[in-house]
């Protein structure tokens, strides 16, 4: 019994610190401004100074976009759609003395692979006052506070502070020139440009350029596992990159999930043993006791009366290793709560009452199977 407990013990302390570390860190997989939310991969064509190795274009045919599409490692695919007019955007501070302005190039992108809160991203071209929505790459931020900013010995910018800026867009294009204007919603850690919504992108296009819509030079794909090595071989025999390491950042994440999946796998092994030491040290008492349960019997005790006191004893054994694993998982979380905290700042250290939920689902599930099986044992005796 005691190294029931014990084996016990461990095992159920892994499962529910495995479970709860995951849910502590789900925010890392799941929030949308995280590299580990989903497993996006941004393919462009390799460029030298005669274009593209293939085919002297950095462009991606229709073809080429339906054989990535059929590709195995694909789950969907999304394709960049370029600005094919002129865009330049000013800002002015009149407080502050500031005003600059710069050319700038906008994309879109389907909906479903933006990492930002799409609650204010629309456009509407039938409006009066229509106000572009913008989302910037975050890293566009950093190199304005810490290169440009710096030197310049000009005021840093927060993202809230950007936020409530409204910029000039100047279109340009066609015949005609419009100026609108521009509100960052928010900042991308996945998508290394300047999006816009798709309405916009198709309204400002057949608005401000003659040109028909190019076959796009940048294609965004979700795959299920970025360590697949046939997709670094295929993007190899294509001539395809993958922007900014998102292979590599994809791999951390695939592995970290298949770790935390195998911790989660011996956990629950040792404790199906530990189960199984149980079943079996009740089974041998109860076949150590079989001419006093059939004597019982004789009597006209029940099976189920004849069971009881085992299924007591196992009912004890399982709550006394159920409670020491919640108070060890919770110590053990408090432990390593501290360094996952400044990666999720919201993260709570509070104990978390879902987890005693769970323990509870587990031990009556246990405790019902396992009184089954030894009533049925003592039924044998008969």
């Amino acid at each position: 019994m005691v190294g029931f407990i014990l084996a016990n013990i461990i095992g159920i302390t892994i499962i529910l610190l495995s479970i709860q570390f995951y849910r502590d860190i789900k925010p890392i997989f799941s929030n949308n401004d995280s590299f580990m939310s989903q497993n996006y991969i941004v393919a462009t064509k390799k460029v030298s100074t005669l274009g593209s190795i293939s085919n002297k274009s950095n462009l991606f045919t229709k073809s080429e976009i339906q054989e990535l599409q059929n590709q195995e490692f694909c789950n969907h695919l999304g394709v960049f759609t370029p600005s094919l007019f002129k865009v330049y955007a000013g800002l002015s501070i009149e407080s502050k003395g500031i005003r600059f302005g710069t050319d700038l190039f906008f994309e879109s992108v389907p909906n479903e692979f933006i990492d930002v809160s799409l609650e204010n991203w629309s456009f509407n071209s039938l409006d009066n006052n229509k106000i572009i929505p913008i989302i910037l790459p975050r890293n566009y931020l950093n190199l304005y506070n810490f290169g440009f900013a710096e030197s310049r010995n000009l005021p840093k910018l927060s993202e809230g502070m950007v936020g409530m800026v409204q910029l000039d867009v100047h279109l340009t294009g066609n015949g005609r020139k419009e100026v609108l204007k521009g509100n960052v919603i928010g900042f991308s850690n996945r998508i290394n440009t300047i999006l816009v919504p798709q309405q916009f992108m198709d309204w400002a296009n057949e608005t401000f350029s003659a040109e028909k819509q190019k076959n796009p030079s940048r294609i965004i794909i979700e795959v299920d596992q970025p360590a697949n090595p046939a997709i670094t071989e295929y993007f190899q025999s294509k001539g395809y990159e993958a922007e900014s390491g998102a292979l590599d950042d994809s791999k951390t994440t695939y592995f970290l999930k298949v770790l935390i999946g195998l911790v989660l796998f011996i956990g629950l092994l040792i404790s199906l043993l530990s189960l199984y030491i149980l079943l079996l040290s009740i089974f041998l008492l109860i076949q150590k006791s079989t001419d006093k349960i059939r004597n019982l019997q004789l009597l006209g005790y029940t099976s189920r009366q004849i069971a009881l006191p085992y299924q007591l004893l196992m009912i004890i054994t399982n709550s006394i290793s159920f409670v020491i694993s919640i108070v060890v998982m919770y110590c053990l979380r408090a432990y390593y709560i501290q360094e996952v905290r400044p990666l999720i700042p919201s993260l709570s250290s509070d104990f978390p009452t879902s987890i005693i939920i769970l323990a509870s689902t587990l031990l009556i599930l246990v405790v019902v199977v396992n009184g089954i099986l030894i009533k049925r044992q003592i039924i044998k005796t008969e």
